[in-house]
């Protein structure tokens, strides 16, 4: 026998039954937010240096939700940028020698000198990081001490939001505004939140794991000052504030699917009850999406699994950390989840309204704002709403949510064919009008992969062609040829040293990378474009101005005997191996040997005759 449902029974099967998890693929805001990553990172800040590049990375409601409600859960899309010729480190560390590969051969050091104020810094100008042609390292030349990064937009032309300019106003062709935020990256974790990895959690949230990720991915500095400071004329124009959205990403992807829901369901009922600062961000609101976020964290961290999972009851979840929330806003302190000493509340207010919220008028609130409107979106059929009517047991319950699931996954089966088809029609059309770079292929590949694996493979074989297409029209050029290496699998890092510091061992050692992943394997089309690379990577060491010494000559001519033999072109085999011969002197070939592991297999009498030049060689 059925049993009778309360409101708040059918309000919690409602959100766990319609709450679809979505992969990023499936997501049309997670696509649209990497399309606007790919177009402001493929289109250079400096047009005197293509290689200073901004780096993005999502951030808000597209990169912390992984589920997908029936009313949308997403405002806008959230860019961070950072340039890579800036680099943020702690006061009193000392300047990095290695970076990662996206970072520029020539990099400005800030250090963090903390404010006043908690959660706020300024940016002090330390160092100028070189990078070496030699071995990858940076070189660093200090500066003098007193000149501080200003905090002012780039331009005047952009509507701004605290730190974010909006870069793309809503319009009818557009679903979602772009809020775009430049900051300062800082690859360590900032001494202000220091004890926040090693204090004492009750229940183990975070595990040990995801801190140290959250840690490894340090934070960023973004340009806003204090509204204490913002009429101030030098701590107005030069304050930073902390920003911790890398690992807030981290942390929310580890919630569990109640948490999730939980987040949306208050996020909704405050923006819904007007109580949010989202159409205002002057402050003039009572409430952010951030004290709720911050809050939510806390309850994450305090409160046990089982008080999320055991008898799982949405509304009394959400009642109960409304009267947190309640509570905080009352008191005027809603302490920072990573930050001890900083309080996120200027004002107190006045909000017993909140506390008086129950299971009952909660319930009764989310039934007539949330699940109605649900049923009056996405075109649902009317035999699907009338059902939901007459919910009062769980048979009927059951019933209603079946059908709306049902139709929803169908809904969602079109919605995905018309995404992934707008995704695989726009790829060509992006990648044909900006100008492809081993750069902008990273950064490509790096949101798609993101997106799904196909969209990678897919955009991988567009790549290709256009490189074939280009070749064909204008020739085969170095900067064609790195991005095949890219393509290909190689470290940009090395291609970036190799177009930065061009000599002719580090072409050579390229060369051999491209020839280790071709030896002894199977003629495939990639394996055929790899051997076609480490010639090309061969004939450039030749071409370098410190490739008259025998070493290199020899062993460059060698190489590319062999890649030509193995390419059926006897006759250019041939050439090469009568200008390894043709020097009398060939008494610094020692100091570079051919690495016999990487030259594939002719034959057995061969492979013999490279044992015994192997063996002499070691002698």
């Amino acid at each position: 026998m059925s049993r009778e449902f309360s409101l708040d029974d059918i309000v919690t099967e409602f959100l766990l039954s319609t709450c679809q998890l979505c992969p990023a693929f499936r997501s049309q805001h997670a696509v649209e937010a990497a399309a606007w990553c790919i177009a402001v990172a493929t289109q250079p800040p400096d047009e005197d240096d293509t290689d200073v590049a901004g780096i993005p990375l999502i951030t808000g409601s597209v990169a912390e939700f992984y589920i997908e409600p029936i009313l949308p859960h997403v405002g806008d899309i959230d860019v961070m940028l950072h340039f890579n010729t800036q680099l943020a480190i702690p006061r009193g560390h000392p300047p990095p020698t290695q970076l990662p590969a996206d970072f520029h051969n020539y990099v400005t050091v800030y250090e963090i000198i903390d404010s006043h104020l908690p959660g706020y810094v300024y940016l002090e100008l330390r160092y100028l990081l070189t990078q070496c042609g030699d071995d990858d390292n940076y070189n660093a030349v200090e500066y003098d001490r007193g000149l501080c990064l200003s905090n002012q937009p780039f331009t005047d032309k952009a509507e701004i939001h605290g730190p974010a300019a909006v870069l793309r106003r809503k319009d009818e062709s557009i679903q979602l505004s772009v809020d775009g935020v430049h900051c300062v990256r800082c690859l360590t974790w900032p001494s202000q939140a220091a004890d926040w990895p090693t204090r004492h959690r009750n229940y183990k949230w975070p595990d040990s794991v995801t801190l140290e990720r959250v840690v490894c991915n340090g934070f960023d500095v973004v340009p806003v000052a204090h509204r204490q400071c913002r009429q101030h004329e030098w701590m107005g124009e030069r304050q930073f504030r902390l920003s911790f959205s890398r690992a807030e990403i981290v942390l929310l992807s580890s919630w569990s699917p109640v948490q999730q829901i939980v987040y949306h369901m208050l996020r909704y009922f405050a923006k819904t009850k007007e109580l949010t600062d989202c159409a205002n961000n002057h402050g003039a609101g009572t409430l952010s999406n951030y004290h709720i976020k911050t809050m939510m964290l806390w309850a994450s961290e305090i409160k046990s699994s089982s008080w999320w999972t055991d008898d799982v009851n949405l509304v009394r979840i959400c009642v109960q950390l409304l009267h947190t929330l309640a509570h905080w806003l009352t008191n005027g302190h809603c302490p920072h989840y990573f930050i001890n000493s900083c309080n996120l509340l200027h004002n107190s207010f006045n909000l017993t309204y909140m506390m008086s919220v129950d299971e009952t008028s909660l319930s009764t609130w989310f039934a007539h704002n949330y699940i109605q409107k649900c049923l009056q979106v996405n075109d649902c059929p009317q035999n699907i709403s009338r059902l939901f009517r007459d919910v009062t047991t769980s048979a009927k319950l059951q019933n209603a949510l079946s059908a709306l699931v049902a139709w929803r996954q169908n809904r969602s089966l079109l919605d995905l064919w018309l995404t992934v088809g707008a995704v695989e029609f726009n790829i060509p059309c992006f990648v044909y009008d900006r100008s492809l770079t081993a750069r902008s292929y990273i950064c490509w590949m790096t949101q798609w992969t993101k997106i799904g694996s196909h969209l990678s493979v897919y955009f991988r074989a567009v790549a290709l062609l256009h490189v074939a297409s280009r070749s064909l029209k204008h020739g085969r050029n170095d900067e064609l040829i790195n991005i095949l290496a890219t393509i290909c699998g190689l470290q940009f890092a090395e291609i970036q040293c190799n177009s930065y510091h061009s000599t002719s061992m580090l072409s050579l050692n390229i060369a051999t990378k491209l020839m280790k992943v071709v030896a002894n394997k199977s003629f495939t089309t990639m394996s055929l474009i790899e051997i076609e690379l480490s010639k090309a990577y061969l004939y450039r060491a030749l071409r370098c101005k410190d490739s008259d010494s025998d070493s290199i000559y020899c062993l460059a001519n060698v190489y590319l005997s062999v890649l030509c033999y193995t390419s059926e072109q006897h006759r250019k085999a041939i050439d090469h191996c009568t200008l390894v011969t043709r020097p009398q002197d060939h008494s610094q070939c020692s100091s570079h040997v051919v690495q016999c592991g990487i030259l594939p297999k002719i034959d057995d009498d061969v492979d013999s005759m490279i044992g015994l030049a192997e063996l002499y060689q070691s002698i």
